[in-house]
């Protein structure tokens, strides 16, 4: 990066089955990131809204949505951005894109999409639309089952995963308890989740109800700004000290998807950027849209070789006390998944870190953050590092 850009604010509703319409949610996270940032509304240059849709609501054409947020945000050019799962990883790069161009210099980004309304088998369509729909076989696959494809690869290749996967889903729904904003607040122990049962139903075997994320309402929002503008004054900023996304084939046919090529590109790229490893992370949100896409993001993280995964978990590593806790949040699995929120809220909670902001889930002393945002079935990938700077 030539320009060093900097979140100097977050904005974040509670995830859950909310009564508030996609609008309100916008309004509220984006309101909330401008006050905590200290900035005039008349200084955000742009605005960009992460929201994946796919039928979802009526509202095809939200991006303007975000300036109903304060009167001065009137005619600030404002876009849509949409990459799946990752619609919020693509609205912070397309902002902090428009910083390094010289378009803007502070910019506003929300993430939010608004999914309880709708019944399970139409949010199962909707999120289906991500997958390949020139192949009969992969059109047919629900995301539910795209996992369980994934599942049955690892247990080919390097055993029976299903033990490491309960161990994950307890893991998140425990950190999930100290976070208010999270959509579950229900400590699901690892003998539940073990378990197949008439609470914790196959959903697509071999995956559990238990391995698979929530359908949630919520909006995330944070102000990215550069070291020249709003940054330079800010009470407190997070560095993004590397940004990068790496997409790979649609198809599930043209690649070996338990290999995590992409997640393990991009989140490799992004600690060389940023001059450190793996060892340096003090914590890691990321994208565990099902359990197992976890346990392969921690062999791309490198905090186990291949097949090796459930060592995180055996050694401690990824807890709430170990060496780098995976998902402090609860994660997608126990916060909740409001698909275009997910990437903004990754980083918007990343900044409440390391700025101390935390509450019951902040690591104290962190200084090196990592998020990871994927879309799809490790199609659009993006990990970013994040620095403390000043608190």
């Amino acid at each position: 990066m030539t320009t060093d850009i900097f979140i100097t604010g977050s904005g974040h509703t509670r995830f859950g089955r909310l009564e508030e319409s996609l609008e309100a949610l916008i309004v509220e996270a984006a309101r909330e990131a401008i006050e905590e940032a200290q900035i005039p509304p008349a200084e955000i240059d742009a605005v960009f809204l992460g929201h994946f849709n796919s039928g979802l609501v009526p509202d095809g054409f939200a991006s303007s949505l975000i300036l109903q947020a304060h009167p001065d945000l009137r005619f600030k050019p404002a876009s849509r951005c949409e990459n799946a799962c990752a619609s919020g990883a693509a609205a912070i790069h397309a902002g902090m894109n428009a910083i390094r161009a010289g378009r803007a210099r502070n910019v506003l980004v929300v993430g939010a999409e608004k999914m309880t309304h709708r019944s399970t088998p139409d949010v199962t369509t909707a999120l289906a639309g991500a997958g390949y729909q020139n192949d009969t076989a992969e059109a047919g696959l629900s995301f539910p089952q795209v996992f369980a494809v994934a599942a049955q690869q690892y247990a080919e290749r390097y055993g029976d995963p299903m033990d490491t996967f309960a161990r994950i889903a307890a893991k998140n729904h425990e950190n999930a308890m100290k976070n208010p904003l999270a959509h579950m607040h229900k400590a699901l122990p690892y003998e539940f989740c073990r378990e197949v049962s008439e609470r914790n139903p196959l959903i697509a075997p071999p995956l559990r109800l238990s391995d698979c994320s929530l359908v949630t309402d919520g909006a995330a929002a944070i102000v990215l700004s550069s070291s020249e503008a709003h940054a330079a004054d800010a009470s407190a900023r997070v560095l993004m000290a590397a940004a990068e996304h790496v997409s790979d084939f649609l198809p599930m046919s043209r690649r070996d998807f338990v290999a995590f090529e992409g997640p393990e590109r991009a989140i490799q790229m992004a600690y060389e950027a940023a001059g450190i490893t793996v060892s340096d992370l003090d914590f890691a949100e990321v994208h565990d849209c099902f359990t197992p896409a976890e346990l392969l993001v921690y062999e791309a993280m490198g905090l186990a070789p291949k097949g090796q995964g459930a060592r995180a978990l055996s050694e401690g590593t990824v807890y709430a006390d170990g060496r780098t806790p995976v998902n402090l949040s609860g994660g997608l699995k126990a916060k909740g998944h409001p698909v275009g929120a997910t990437g903004v809220s990754m980083h918007a909670l990343g900044f409440r870190q390391l700025t101390g902001r935390a509450g019951d889930i902040q690591r104290a002393g962190a200084e090196w953050g990592l998020a990871f945002n994927m879309g799809g079935a490790a199609v659009a990938n993006y990990a970013t590092i994040l620095k403390a700077d000043r608190a």
